[in-house]
Parts: C-alpha cells; structure tokens; sequence
C-alpha cells in the first residue's frame, strides 16, 4: 500500500524524546489522514509502541477494508470516540496502559473537532501527564486549519505542534493511479474520488463524490462546525458559486450580486477566508511592496484542488479541453494550488496587476521574489514578466506551459524548491 511522506513524519514527530507534544494532523478531507495515521500507527507498532486509534465519526468512514487490512492483527485497535466523557475515559485508560510498554503508548483521536469543547479537555490532560510525565503520545486528526480547530477560546501555545496533511500532487497520483498531466488538471488529487472519475461512464459518480463527500460536509460540518455562521444559506450558495470564478478576478460586490441572500462585502470577505481554512478555495491579494496595500477590493480566486471547479462546470474531460478559455482557468488554478498548497510557512502568494500588464503568480518570502505566469496554448508573449521586472529588478521570473517550464514539470517541484532553484541556487 503506498505510503506519502507524511508517514515517516509522524513516526519521527513520535519518536522525538527531547520536544514532545500532541501531534495535530490537519487537512482537507478524503485525502487520506486517516490512512496516515493507521500507517504510521503499524510502523510504530513494529518498533514496540502500543497503539489506539480512535475515530469521533461514523466508524465506518474508517472503512471495512481499512480495518482488516491496518487494524486487526497490525498490533492496533480502532474504536469509536462518541462524546466528551468518551474521550476523558479513552485518555485515561491509555494513560495507564502507556506504562505497560518500553515504549508507551500511541494515541490517535480522528476528526476530534466533532467533541464539544476537546481543546478545553485536552489541554487539562495534556498539562498532567506532563507532570506526572506519562509515556503517552498523542496524536489528533482534523478537517479544518489549524487555527479553525481551536478558535479563540483555549490557549495551547506550547503543546501542539501542527503537520498539515496536504492535497496529493501529481507525482503521488501519477504512481498511484497513474494520471498524467491532464488528467490530473482535470480531475484533481482526491485520491477516493480518481478511482470514479477516468471511466466516463461513471463521470456522475466522480461529480456526486466531490459535491457529497468533500464540498457538503465541508459547510455544515467543518465550517459551521467550528465557526459562528450568521448567514449560513449565504454560506453554502458561496461555497457552490466561489469555485466556477477560480482563476479570475472578482470584486467582492460582483460576487454579492451573484447570490440571493443578503449581505455585505466585509461578510463575503470573512467567508472566503473560513473557505480557506477549510482548504476550499483561497484569495488571493495583489503583490505590494507595502504590506498594508496587498489587500485588494478584487481578490484572485483560486481552488486548492481543481476537482472542485471542474466537478460543477458540467464538462466532461474532454469537453473541458475543447473549450479553450475554460481549461486556460482550469490549468492556471491548478498552478496556483500547487503553488499554495506546497508553499512553506513563511511563504505568500499573490498576483499582481499594474494595468495593462499583470502577472498570474508572485511568490514572496523574504527578500526572495518570483513572477510566475502560465500559458495553457502557445504563446510567444511576456509582456507582464518584462514589466514585472523592470519594476522590480530583484524579482526572477518563470513561464509555465508549452513555451516554458512544462506543466508536468514544474509540478515535480514544491514552491519552496523552485524558490531555492531560482533565487538561492547558484
């Protein structure tokens, strides 16, 4: 069974004596965190930890298969993790059997943002085993950014330390499912949808697997889970429109226009922002050298996987390739997302638009700048990266597609080697 990376993070994470902390897995959904931790949990177990795994979802998500073939007989045991005295009682107990082992033991707790007042909870238990100094590890999985899953309420500065989960990328895909380029442009990283979507005569299942089980409980479970929604029908009409503007820009009054509930640009504006922390959708802000100016009345939008724009356009693979102006969108919003979803902390992403030139992508971490812009068909002009450049002659600048660093390649590298390979590299 193919393992990401992320695996050998989280036994790493585990194994490290000196900085123990609770260990938050944060993510979108369906792009197998759960997965992770039952693999991580059999490495672990292999090397003499005890391990227990917890799910505070319908157990079934775990999957039948999942349970056979990572849980029994793999030295851990799954169970459910219904309500807040559960997991009182689910941390005690392994509390005490941590001191059965050499090792201690391992805990698990998925989709723990779904138990009221966890964060409460685990920091009260969390500050006692370190005091009395448990060999308790625990690790915690959740469908939202990390600074969703707590709010405000609880401060847990200095216990927690977070390993995002992110979207799959076209090499893992390429491996595991075999898609290429455009394939993956079009149908996206989630891994449980790939095996729906290639056959087009189960185009619908792949379509209702992106709407059903990503976008529809992303609203009414992780968001409004989470977070005070005062408007939730203007949530979810948001959520169904935001994805077809990927890759334009869009003032906030334009898309205020296009729903049918009452609202104000400041709302609009602080819902994109939960659509971002849910790994939906982010907007982007026009590159300024004054940070005070990058906020702009237009933002970019743009998918963080292009399966949840193309699953609601009606296209069918091929149909979207035809249409030219369509699959340009398409194929910049998924550089884009590469683009965010591999970036490192201290890296943002912008456009920038100086009329009449613009540039699709600037990458900015610290004194380190590059201009990025995507051509899906041939095309010879660079008019926006001359000008970008004569504007700020630092920058490095970068043509993807036919007449530059080929797609497929340019997904080879995360955003933070491309900034290494052009700015830092000799």
């Amino acid at each position: 069974m193919y393992e990401r990376q992320h695996v050998q993070e989280v036994v790493k994470l585990v194994t490290m004596s000196s900085d123990r902390r609770i260990i938050a897995m944060t993510g979108p959904r369906q792009v197998g965190k759960t997965t992770v931790a039952l693999q991580a949990g059999i490495r672990l177990a292999d090397m003499g930890f005890l391990c227990r795994y917890y799910s505070s979802d319908d157990p079934d998500s775990i999957g039948a298969i999942q349970h056979e073939r990572m849980g029994k007989n793999k030295g851990i045991s799954i169970d459910t993790l219904p309500d807040e005295q559960a997991l009182v009682d689910v941390w005690r107990s392994a509390r005490r059997e941590s001191l059965q082992s050499d090792h201690g033991l391992v805990l698990f707790l998925d989709e723990i943002h779904l138990i009221p007042n966890w964060s409460r909870i685990l920091k009260g238990l969390w500050d006692k085993d370190r005091r009395e100094d448990y060999p308790l590890h625990v690790v915690i999985l959740g469908s939202a950014a990390w600074r969703m899953l707590t709010g405000a309420g609880e401060s847990l500065t200095g216990r927690f330390r977070s390993l995002p989960i992110t979207h799959w990328t076209l090499p893992e895909v390429n491996q595991v499912f075999g898609l290429e380029t455009d394939e993956y442009i079009f149908f996206g990283g989630y891994p449980g949808a790939l095996s729906k979507g290639l056959d087009p005569t189960k185009l619908e299942d792949w379509q209702r697997y992106i709407l059903d089980s990503i976008l529809r409980p992303v609203t009414d479970r992780d968001i409004m889970g989470l977070e005070h929604v005062r408007k939730p029908a203007l949530m979810r009409q948001l959520v169904d429109l935001a994805p077809r503007y990927s890759g334009q820009l869009i003032s906030y009054n334009k898309l205020l226009g296009q729903l049918h509930d009452a609202g104000n640009t400041t709302t609009i504006a602080r819902y994109l922002d939960l659509l971002s922390d849910a790994y939906i959708l982010t907007a982007l802000s026009r590159y300024a050298p004054a940070p005070h100016r990058t906020r702009a009345p237009s933002p970019k939008l743009n998918v963080l996987n292009t399966a949840l724009m193309t699953a609601q356009s009606g296209y069918s693979f091929e149909q979207a390739r035809a249409d030219r102006s369509f699959w340009g969108r398409v194929v910049e919003s998924s550089i884009g997302a590469h683009l965010y979803n591999t970036r490192g902390p201290a890296t943002r992403i912008h456009f920038w638009r100086d009329p009449p030139h613009e540039v699709d992508y600037v990458i900015e971490r610290g004194p380190h700048l590059v201009a990025i812009e995507v051509k899906s068909g041939k095309s010879r002009t660079h008019q926006g990266l001359d000008a970008f450049e004569k504007r700020f002659s630092h920058a490095k600048t970068l043509m993807v597609g036919p007449n530059g660093v080929p797609i497929n390649e340019f997904f080879s590298l995360t955003t933070e080697e491309w900034i290494e390979q052009l700015c830092v590299s000799p």
